[in-house]
């Protein structure tokens, strides 16, 4: 069974149609009307829901134009519609859910096909040339999208890296020196840099202190009597005896014990090896050393620090990604090696396909009236992905694009002969007026041919033929009627007599006669 079916479409306020609602069932579909009729509107109304600008049908949109179709896509309803806005425009939804035109189109092109008399979309692109020519070999080019899609992405890959290897190597080697650097330092903390200045400060002090604190001990204290303490002793030792002075005696002799004691204290400061000058030289180093790593990584041991970590994790990853450079050329080579060998496998796959093809819609070509036209897929490029349709509507005629060279009526019948060889189960193909311009035997060899597709997908047609429209499985007419000074067009499903009634006028014309019945009769019975 089909995975999409067009189940009903609706118009309301296109031109003469004020209200119209068609049923559709599986297999071929058929609308038949006298010319004028609206069967022309009622495809702009399928467009406008496709997501299309209405085309001829523009003129007709009123203030109140509402547009539906009902699709069934895998068991599920989906449905399309267009409708006027208070300000005019034409505002689309899905599923009644606001939508854009582009995605009407988007979701559109994958469930329906029309093949009108002066455009197909359908074979407009390359890419739907191609997909037939795959679908008649059965060809799968997923190996050769694979080996695409790796090319693509060896060669992002070497793009990001930026630049040469050899200038990638010397970025990762400037990095290594800078890890380096930084390891060398060995920096115990962010403080390090204040408490070695601080260390180097008070030694410095002590040093450069020691000419003032001899000459300090000298006067406090020296073998003459004229020093600070043997003065002080001396005055001391002058001190009248008696009870009433020996509390200010032993107050004044435990301040010298106090003075003596410190001037031993300083003293020891005075002490050449109290300090190590190569100490005092290392604590310098020391101190421009993190000044210079600081200034050159952040302005702080701390930033410094910070660096180091990201300078690692960046090591981390170009040394993965230098080790995967070193072997990338290569790789790239070997890729490109084999696209081009799986490309020249599928070109020689399109070759035979396409030759298939041609052979088996030439075949057809005279069952839609071109049994004198010429038609060829022809397929280029390295794997075949550059295919056209040519066509020569005559022998004598050059062959050319199809889309260029083929009148409105031989294009809608081409399209009618690949669709007997390739029919696409998973969309709706539409065919408006495939039998212009031919009649008798051919007409209902082109009923036949779309009876025939529609064993295999859902078809509507629009004809004027009467031996194309009884080979249909469900028949709609479109009628047009003018009451009170107002045309007014009608769509209603035709059955039984009904249908006898259609087809015989389409035989005879508005005057329907017994004979004309009877022909009718036989038609549809065969």
């Amino acid at each position: 069974m089909p995975k999409a079916q067009l189940l009903e479409l609706y118009a309301h306020g296109l031109g003469v149609i004020d209200d119209a609602r068609l049923e559709f069932g599986p297999g071929f579909n058929v609308i038949t009307g006298e010319t004028g009729a609206g069967k022309t509107l009622l495809l702009g109304a399928l467009t406008l829901c496709l997501g299309g600008d209405a085309g001829s049908s523009r003129y007709a949109i009123s203030a109140d134009t509402r547009a539906v179709a009902l699709f069934e896509v895998a068991g599920s309803e989906l449905a399309f519609s267009r409708e006027t806005t208070a300000s005019g425009r034409l505002r689309s939804s899905i599923n009644g859910a606001p939508s854009s035109v582009e995605a009407l189109r988007h979701l559109s092109k994958e469930l329906i096909v029309i093949h009108g008399q002066h455009d197909s979309l359908a074979l407009r692109t390359r890419g739907e040339v191609v997909r037939l020519i795959d679908q008649r070999g059965d060809i799968d080019t997923s190996e050769l999208d694979d080996l695409r899609a790796q090319l693509r992405e060896a060669r992002r890959i070497l793009e990001d890296f930026g630049g040469d290897k050899d200038s990638r190597r010397r970025e990762f080697d400037f990095l290594v020196f800078q890890l380096n650097e930084l390891d060398a330092a060995a920096i115990v903390s962010e403080h390090e840099l204040r408490d070695t200045l601080e260390e180097l400060v008070r030694l410095t002090t002590l040093r450069d202190g020691q000419t003032a604190l001899a000459e300090t001990l000298e006067l406090f204290d020296n073998d003459g009597d004229e020093s600070a303490l043997g003065r002080f002793a001396h005055a001391l030792a002058q001190l009248p005896e008696g009870a009433v002075y020996d509390g200010v005696r032993d107050a004044l002799r435990s301040s010298l014990v106090q003075a003596r004691d410190a001037l031993h204290e300083l003293a020891a400061l005075a002490d050449p090896d109290v300090f190590d000058p190569k100490t005092l030289e290392e604590l310098n180093a020391r101190a421009n050393a993190l000044q210079q790593i600081a200034r050159k990584y952040g302005g702080t041991l701390g930033a410094a620090l910070a660096m180091s970590e990201t300078l690692r994790a960046e090591h981390d990853r170009l040394l993965s990604e230098v080790a995967r450079l070193d072997g990338l050329d290569q790789e790239i080579l070997e890729l490109e090696t084999k696209v081009q060998r799986s490309a020249a496998a599928v070109r020689l796959q399109r070759d035979a396909a396409a030759e298939a093809l041609t052979s088996a819609v030439q075949g057809q070509l005279g069952r839609v009236a071109l049994e004198h036209a010429s038609l060829r897929f022809d397929v280029g490029g390295d794997d075949g992905s550059d295919a056209h349709i040519l066509f020569a509507a005559n022998p004598g005629l050059p062959e050319g694009p199809l889309s260029a060279v083929a009148s409105g009526g031989e294009l809608s019948r081409v399209l009618l002969a690949i669709s007997l060889e390739s029919a696409d189960t998973d969309v709706v193909a539409v065919f408006d007026e495939v039998d212009a311009g031919v009649g008798g035997q051919v007409a209902q060899q082109i009923g036949e041919c779309l009876f025939e597709v529609g064993r295999h997908q859902q078809v509507l047609a629009v004809t004027h033929l009467a031996s194309v429209a009884a080979r249909a499985d469900h028949h709609f007419l479109i009628e047009k009627t003018v009451a009170h000074g107002v045309t007014r067009t009608e769509v209603r499903t035709l059955e039984g007599d009904d249908r006898v009634r259609e087809i015989a006028r389409m035989l005879a014309g508005d005057e329907v006669t017994t004979e004309s019945r009877a022909l009718a009769k036989q038609l549809l019975r065969n």
